[in-house]
């Protein structure tokens, strides 16, 4: 009996929102003074905090190409522009970089409102 309920439960689980995709496309250019502020502070740890886990960072030059299997907004104009993608699709922005405080701020709550991500509460 638990043997047949097995693929039944497999299925249930890839269609749940908990097992949805979250990534993050990080939009640069070269020489651009804040996108190098960015790698200096947040790059390095960024794989290694919850939001980073939860949705891995993938750089995009701002002329493209831009990953074929998501669908955008519009095309950023400023660099660096951090845009979350949720099941394919943006689900959220942030232009330019707001310093280390604010953009893990700015992060965590578009990653909450996907539904897909609840942020660790500390005290």
């Amino acid at each position: 009996m638990r043997i047949a309920l097995l693929p039944f439960l497999a299925v249930l689980m890839a269609g749940s929102p908990a097992m949805a995709e979250l990534r993050l496309l990080m939009v640069e250019q070269d020489g651009c003074v804040y996108c190098a502020e960015w790698d200096r502070v947040i790059a390095p740890i960024y794989p290694k905090t919850p939001e980073g886990r939860a949705a891995p960072l993938e750089r995009v030059h701002i002329r493209g190409p831009y990953p074929a299997d998501v669908e955008l907004g519009p095309r950023p104009v400023f660099t660096p522009t951090f845009i979350l993608i949720a099941n394919g699709r943006e689900a959220g922005r942030i232009d330019g970089y707001p310093g280390e405080d604010f953009f893990w701020g700015l992060l965590g709550r578009m990653m909450e409102e996907t539904g897909q991500y609840q942020r660790e509460k500390t005290e």
